[in-house]
C-alpha cells in the first residue's frame, strides 16, 4: 500500500469518526429550538413588564419559568432589518441590510444575500428538521424563498404585513397584504383568523417532527397593522375606551392564546424540558399608529431611543435555565442566533456576533455578554451605542448621553458635562461602523416612488418612439 493511499484511507476513517460523533450528539444531546417573534409590540404590552389592561398569562408564564432579559434589544428598530441579523447572527449592517424590504417577487437583488447562511441552514447542516410560519420579509424573489433558505417546512407569507382574515388575488399588488398564503410554495387561502392559522401550521410542522430535533421559527405578524382582531375578541376589551388600544388589546391577547396553544403543544409532545422557547418582539412598538405601549421608554419603532430598540424579552427551557430570574445586562436579538446555534452543536463561524446567553442566564459566565451594542439607521443619521449603563445617540445631529441606570426614560442630557465619554462613545461608534456596508436596496416607500417614476418614464419613451414596449 503506498503512502498516499494510507493517508486517504486515514482521511476517510477521520471523516466518518466525526460523522458517527455528530450522529451521536443529534441523537442524545440536541433540544428542539423554537423562536417565537412578535411584530410591533410594545415593551409595556406584556405582563411581566407591567401591563395592566391586556392579560398575557402564556407569555407571563415563560418569564415566570425561565429568564427575564430585562435589557433585552433589537438590533434594529424596524422590521425587515432585525430579521435578517436574528436569520444570519450578527449585525445586518454587515451587509448592508439597512431598510425595510420593499414586496417585489420580480426583483432578484432585494432579498437576503445568498452570501449569508441563515441559522436554519446551519441547524440543518447538524441534523435539524427546520420550520417557519409568518412573516418572512426577507425577499419575495423565487431564490430568496425560506425553502430555499435551509427551511424544510414554511407556511405564512413573503411580504412585511398581512390581512388576517382575507385573501384577495385581485387587490392592487404594492406591499400585497391581501397575497395568497404560500405553503410551502404553494399559494392558499385559509379561513379563519391568521394568528391561529399561524399556530395551527405551527403545530402541524411539530406533528411532523417527531423523529428529528426540530427548529421552529414563528414570526406572528401580531400586533401590526392592519388592527383587526375577532369581534368577540375585541369585546373583551370594552372597558378600553380607545378604539385604536382596545383593537390593539384584542391583537395581543389572541396572540397570547395561540402561544399557550404551542406551549402546550409541546408539553404534551414530552418535550417541555428538551425544548429552548424564546420570545420577542422585533423592534418597539408604533405607539401612535397602533395603539401600542413602549412602557417608560421615550420613542417609538424607527427611534433609536429605548422605545424603538428595546423590547420584550424571554427564554425558557426547564433544567437548564433558572425559573423566575431576571437579567440586566444587555443583550441583543441575535444572541438568540447564538444560543440556539450552540445548543444545537452547530458548526462555530467566527463572523457570528452573538453570545450564547445559557451560561450568563445560569451564572457560569459572570462578565457582561457585550462590551457595547450598536444601532444605525437613516444613513448614520440616527446611531446609538450602550455601553454599560451608558449610552450615546446621534439623532437630528444632536449629540445625547443618558445614564440608563438612573434615566431609563433618556430625558436627562448628560452630553455637555461629559464631552469625554461622548468622544469615546463616538469613536467607538466610528471603528464598529467602518466594518458595515451600505445599503444595496431602497427601503419600500422609496423603492414603489422609482417604480413609479420608471413606469412613467417608460411610457413616455415608447409615446415618444411610438414603439409598442413589449409586456
Amino acid at each position: 500500500m503506498t503512502p498516499r493511499i494510507q493517508i486517504q484511507i486515514q482521511f476517510i476513517v477521520l471523516v466518518l469518526s466525526v460523522a458517527v460523533i455528530a450522529a451521536n450528539v443529534d441523537a442524545s444531546e440536541r433540544p428542539n429550538l423554537v423562536i417565537l417573534l412578535a411584530d410591533d409590540l410594545g415593551f409595556g404590552d406584556v405582563g411581566f413588564n407591567g401591563c395592566q389592561d391586556i392579560p398575557t398569562p402564556n407569555i407571563d408564564s415563560l418569564a415566570r419559568d425561565g429568564v427575564r432579559f430585562s435589557n433585552g434589544y433589537s438590533s434594529h428598530p424596524f422590521c425587515s432589518p432585525m430579521r435578517a441579523g436574528l436569520m444570519a447572527g450578527r449585525y445586518q449592517h454587515r451587509f448592508g441590510y439597512v431598510n425595510n424590504m420593499p414586496f417585489d417577487p420580480h426583483n432578484h437583488v432585494m432579498g437576503f444575500p445568498q452570501s449569508e447562511k441563515t441559522i436554519a441552514s446551519r441547524l440543518k447542516q447538524v441534523g435539524y428538521r427546520t420550520g417557519m410560519v409568518g412573516k418572512w420579509h426577507l425577499g419575495a424573489a423565487s431564490e430568496f424563498h425560506p425553502l430555499r433558505r435551509g427551511f424544510d417546512f414554511y407556511y405564512g407569507f413573503l411580504g412585511g404585513g398581512h390581512d388576517y382574515f382575507t385573501v384577495d388575488t385581485t387587490a392592487a399588488l404594492h406591499e400585497n397584504y391581501k397575497a395568497a398564503i404560500d405553503d410551502n410554495g404553494k399559494p392558499v387561502a385559509f379561513d379563519g383568523y391568521l394568528t391561529e392559522v399561524l399556530t395551527d401550521e405551527a403545530i402541524r410542522f411539530i406533528d411532523q417532527s417527531a423523529d428529528l430535533p426540530y427548529f421552529l421559527y414563528v414570526a406572528y405578524n401580531a400586533p401590526h397593522t392592519p388592527l383587526q382582531a375577532p369581534e368577540d375578541k375585541i369585546q373583551q376589551f370594552e372597558s378600553i375606551k380607545d378604539k385604536k388600544r382596545r383593537t390593539y388589546a384584542a391583537m395581543v391577547s389572541c396572540m397570547d392564546d395561540q402561544i399557550g396553544r404551542l406551549l402546550q403543544k409541546i408539553d404534551d409532545s414530552g418535550d417541555r424540558d428538551h425544548t429552548l422557547v424564546v420570545f420577542l418582539s422585533d423592534n418597539g412598538g408604533p405607539e401612535s399608529s397602533n395603539g401600542s405601549d413602549n412602557g417608560p421608554f421615550r420613542g417609538a419603532k424607527g427611534d433609536v431611543f429605548e422605545g424603538g430598540i428595546h423590547v420584550p424579552f424571554v427564554m425558557r427551557m426547564p433544567g437548564t435555565l433558572p425559573a423566575g430570574k431576571v437579567f440586566d445586562d444587555p443583550v441583543i436579538s441575535f444572541d438568540v442566533s447564538q444560543t440556539a446555534l450552540e445548543l444545537g452543536h452547530a458548526d462555530p463561524d467566527d463572523l457570528l456576533e452573538g453570545v450564547n446567553l445559557v451560561p450568563y442566564a445560569t451564572g457560569q459566565k459572570t462578565t457582561r455578554p457585550h462590551d457595547a451594542l450598536y444601532w444605525r439607521t437613516h444613513q448614520d443619521a440616527l446611531h446609538a451605542v450602550r455601553q454599560g449603563s451608558e449610552k450615546f445617540v446621534l439623532a437630528n445631529d444632536k449629540a445625547m448621553l443618558f445614564d440608563l441606570g438612573l434615566d431609563e426614560g433618556e430625558s436627562n442630557n448628560l452630553a455637555e458635562t461629559h464631552p469625554q465619554r461622548v468622544a469615546e462613545l463616538t469613536d467607538a461608534f466610528t471603528q464598529w461602523n467602518s466594518n458595515n456596508q451600505p445599503s444595496f436596496f431602497y427601503g419600500f416607500r422609496s423603492y414603489h416612488e422609482q417604480l413609479r417614476a420608471f413606469h412613467q418614464q417608460l411610457r413616455r419613451d415608447s409615446e415618444a418612439t411610438d414603439v409598442m414596449v413589449a409586456p
